[in-house]
This record gives C-alpha cells, structure tokens and sequence, in this order.
C-alpha cells in the first residue's frame, strides 16, 4: 500500500495499492508483446503518437500539475512550467527523431558498411519525486520514439503523477502496453532487472539507489543509464554582472525548494566581489516567500517530507557544530514541510556534510581568492553534474570549461535542461545521458551492415 501525504498540510490526500506478483507478470508480459508490434511501426507512426501525447500533456497541463503539487508540494506554478516543459520534449521528438536515427554510411575494403540503429525491447525506469513528470519524460520521449516500450517505476509519494501519465498516454493513443506505470516499492527492482524480458534500466535517484540498480545490472549484464546527486558549483568571478548573478543564485537555490540535482548548492565567489555578491544574494534569499504552493505568489513551497526538511535541518546543524555561519535556514512553525532559505559561510571544507548534497533551500558560499582556487573548490567534491559560471573573460570560460568535473556547464545563466541538450555527469554523479539523440541513442541496438 502506498500513502501519499500533501507535505503543505500533513494531510494523507490518497492510497494505492501495490502491484501483486501476478499484476507484474501481466505488465511485462503485455510490454514484451507490444513491443513485437511496435518495433515495426515507422518513424511516421511514432512521431505522430509524441505529437499527440505533446498535445494531451498541454491541454491538460493544469490537473496534472495540480496532482504533482499536491504529491510533492512543489508550487502550482513551477508544476505547470513543468509539464509544459514534458509537452515540448514530446514535440522535440516527435519533429526531430526521425533525423536521429537516419543511417550513417562509412567504406570498408570490402565495400561499405551502413550503421542501422534498432530497438531494443522494455526499458525500466526507476524514477525520482522531484520532478515527477519531466524524469520521466526525458525517458519515455526517445523510449517510443526509439522503438522501445517503458516500465515505469515511480517514487511512492507520487503514484498519482504515474498513474496520470500512463492514463495520458493511452488516451492520447498510445498501445496498452506501450508505457505501463508499475506500482511496486524498490525490494522489487533487482527481479525485473533480472527479468531477460527486460533489456535495460535507467535511474533518477540517489547514490545508494545508484549503487544497487547498477549492482543488479552488473550481475544481468544489463545496459544501465545513472542520473545521481549533484553538489553543483556556482562560480562569480570580478568581471561577471555580479547584479544578475546573484538574482540568478537566488533563482538557482530555491527552484523546486531547493530539491533539484542541477540546484546551483556552493556558491563560489572571487573575494574581489565577494562582499558585493553576498550583499545581494542574502538579501534575496531573505526575501523569499515559503508558502501554500498553490498560492501564485508563493516563491517556494514546502520540502517533500517532514523526513526530508528534517535531513536538510540535520546537514546545516553539523556543518553549524563544525564552524559554519547560517542566515535562515530554519524549520517554519504550523504544518507542513516548510522551512525558510538559507545561506552557510565559513564551510569547512573538510567536513563530511560539506561533500554531501544538501536537497533543500540551503546554499553553501566560499570565497575563493583566484580563478584556480575557484576550480579546486569546485573540484572538491565527489559528484559531477553540472555547473554554471560567470565570467566575461573568454579565457576563464575556456578553462572552466576544460577543467570543471562535472557533465554540464552553463555559462553567464542557470542551468536547465532542455530536451535537444545531452544531460548527464561524471564522478559520483552517474554515467550515460539523457534527451537528445544521446538519450534516443542509449538504449538502441547500433548494428553495422556489412555490404
């Protein structure tokens, strides 16, 4: 049985029931039989099924955020830029991923071979909350277009959002066994891992969850996509406008409250500009507003769990206890998950808590007395996702650029995904990408002809 609870009010909104051993079973076999058929559709046949879920995704934007809003407590309005975001990637494809897959032809000494990209089977997708629908999407979106089916295994505080999405696209057209929600909890991953009608398995999720798909996929030799946590550095050297980079950081560490892997988290700052930036930036997370996420005028909402605000409240009192400096940053009194944004100085860098990923509205700030300090602290972490910085020196993005660890780098601007960019880390942060054709591309058979 899954409880959801509104972390805005503590209320329990819903319960599902979880799937029985023979609903698996029916749900994999349904994927493995579809996938027969739709392996075989042409690209027009795909396309035109994504255009359609694209248009169910839009007009439908509202309820769907409203469900997510409710599950996870994210605002109303980030909810509905979200499934926007969810309808453009349907589209993108839908326009774009034919030419993703067109042959390529090389010459060989006997002739030439041609490069056939084909379908796979049943991909699993083990899926976080934060962003309910667009994880998903960056992986069902190339999944149909592909020629592959999807078995989606969500997060149990968001069983709404996944049952929504099968219902969405069956009813925009899509096969019944097509994109099939599986509403189990994790002690059943590693059996459909193991499962030979199951060809590959992608996650969103954290380090441990990280750990054991990839374990189970080791032992099946199994393709396996990892999105992992992110500690992103966000860097302000002298000549950047230190005005918009601080608005952005703001913008940057509240988005989601603060529960995003791409979150901007250390704010690494030039000490030429340091009291500058920081002048703006504490005042701006100061003047953000935690409350109803409903409300429009809401900046933030609640964390996802009374759980999750408390593991954030125990991360900042550590570093507190190991010398840090907080403004904010404090569990909000009434129901609910809520807690103010904060801003942490003086990190010891050293600390445990300073290498882990603080997943809420907490920013670390370290100053940083030149470009190459600046690259080390960056550096100073195990995980390797993204990264923004900025600067209008062309030299300094160039060795940012090259010696950033991390799978993204935004430069002068906040780092978001978007569906025709490769999205993806290095280190502790996962390996494989999503969206684009490098997502369309992962779990597809590359077969060369030879002729």
């Amino acid at each position: 049985m899954f409880t959801s609870i509104n972390p805005a009010t503590s209320e329990t909104i819903a319960t599902y029931d979880e799937l029985t051993a023979e609903g698996i079973e029916t749900k994999v076999q349904r994927a493995i039989d579809t996938f027969r058929a739709w392996r075989t559709t042409d690209y027009a046949a795909r396309t035109e099924l994504l255009a359609r879920i694209a248009d169910a995704f839009e007009d439908d934007k509202r309820r769907l955020a409203e469900i997510a809003t409710r599950e996870m407590g994210k605002t109303l309005k980030s909810a509905i830029a979200e499934v926007e975001k969810c309808a453009a990637a349907f589209r993108h494809y839908a326009e774009n991923g034919p030419a993703m897959l067109e042959d390529r032809r090389v010459a060989v000494a006997t002739g030439h071979a041609t490069a056939h990209w084909l379908p796979m089977g049943p991909v699993l997708a083990v899926m976080p909350w934060n962003f309910p629908y667009w994880q998903v999407v960056r992986f069902a979106a190339p999944t149909i277009m592909a020629g592959n089916v999807g078995l989606l295994k969500h997060a149990s505080n968001v069983q709404g959002v996944a049952a929504a999405m099968e219902e969405t696209i069956v009813e925009a057209g899509g096969p019944a066994g097509l994109f099939q929600n599986l509403a189990v909890k994790s002690d059943k991953v590693a059996g459909l891992i193991a499962d030979d009608r199951v060809v590959a398995v992608t996650l969103t999720g954290s380090e441990d969850a990280g750990m054991k798909v990839a374990e189970a996929a080791g032992r099946a030799l199994k393709k396996v996509v990892l999105e992992l946590g992110g500690s992103d550095p966000f860097i302000v050297m002298p000549s950047a406008n230190v005005d918009e980079a601080a608005k952005t950081a703001v913008a940057a560490r509240i988005q989601n409250t603060g529960q995003s892997c791409i979150c901007a988290k250390r704010m690494i700052v030039h000490a030429d500009v340091y009291d500058a930036f920081m002048d703006r930036f504490v005042a701006g997370m100061n003047a953000v507003k935690a409350g109803d996420p409903m409300d429009p005028a809401t900046d933030m909402g609640p964390l996802s769990s009374e759980e999750q605000r408390q593991t954030v409240l125990d991360q900042v009192d550590q570093l507190r206890r190991a010398g840090a400096t907080l403004v904010g940053g404090e569990a909000l009194p009434g129901a609910g998950a809520f807690m103010s944004a904060g801003v942490l100085t003086d990190v010891p860098l050293d600390d445990p808590v300073a290498d882990e990923e603080l997943f809420g509205p907490v920013a670390m700030v370290f100053k940083a007395g030149d470009l190459d300090e600046a690259v080390r602290i960056a550096n100073a972490v195990p995980f390797g996702l993204g990264s923004s910085v900025w600067t209008e020196d062309e030299a300094e993005k160039a060795r940012f650029v090259r010696d950033i660890e991390a799978g993204m780098t935004a430069i002068n601007q906040l780092l978001a995904s978007a569906p025709a960019a490769p999205f993806g880390g290095v280190k502790r942060s996962g390996h494989g990408r999503e969206l684009g054709p490098y997502g369309l591309h992962e779990f597809m058979n590359l077969k060369a002809v030879i002729e």
